[in-house]
């Protein structure tokens, strides 16, 4: 009898093994699988649909909490539907191909209204972020320290000027850079092509919108 009931226990984990190993291995999957999407989701990706082609960004915010944060908040309340890309810097003389500058958009020209609405946020200096404004980096315009908010530039070229310690801003804080583009710089440059006066377009670039990649 004892030798029975031995030998049923016996059975009946031997039974259990392919489950443990089923569950073993989808387990393991499980966490695999999580770990990728929690680093995938430490950069989040955003892309930026305009007229002439699509740009995709990565963003830091490991790097600079503050202004990813403030600047996924606009994206997700679909504030940058009917945007644009209104201002460009050149440097005079160069061929396109090797022209630096940068390209500047957001909300101001289509939603003044909506975009003086929107307070400033906290600087974040590149000295503090150990990011660098080198060619494809996403950086917000402002006027003094803290009153960055919904207006932002692209890099062409490094413009490593914009930079915290630099003489760009007068206050040596320079620009906050938040993230790189990784698909789209030749959109980039085309925008950076268009007809110009001086530093502003002669028509608006359109940014349909921007999403979440």
């Amino acid at each position: 009898m004892k030798n029975k009931a031995t030998a049923k226990i016996y059975c009946t984990l031997f039974s259990m093994i392919p489950w443990i190993m089923k569950s073993y291995v989808l387990l393991s999957l499980m966490v695999v699988s999580l770990g990728c999407n929690q680093q995938q989701n430490a950069h989040p990706r955003i892309l930026i649909v305009t007229s002439f082609g699509d740009v995709e960004v990565e963003l830091y915010p490991d790097k600079a909490p503050i202004t990813v944060a403030a600047f996924l908040s606009y994206v997700d309340t679909g504030l940058y539907s009917n945007s644009a890309f209104y201002r460009v810097v050149m440097q005079e003389g160069m061929s396109a191909a090797a022209n630096v500058g940068l390209i500047q958009g957001g909300t101001w020209p289509p939603n003044v209204e909506q975009s003086k609405a929107i307070k400033g946020i906290e600087h974040e200096p590149t000295q503090l972020t150990g990011l660098t404004h080198t060619s494809g980096a996403i950086s917000l315009a402002r006027n003094g320290p803290g009153t960055a908010s919904t207006e932002f530039f692209i890099c062409i070229g490094d413009q490593t000027q914009f930079d915290y310690g630099m003489d760009q801003t007068g206050d040596g804080q320079g620009f906050a850079a938040f993230g790189k583009v990784v698909k789209g710089m030749p959109v980039v440059r085309k925008i950076q092509q268009q007809p110009r006066q001086g530093q502003q377009f002669t028509e608006p670039i359109r940014i349909q919108k921007i999403k979440r990649r």
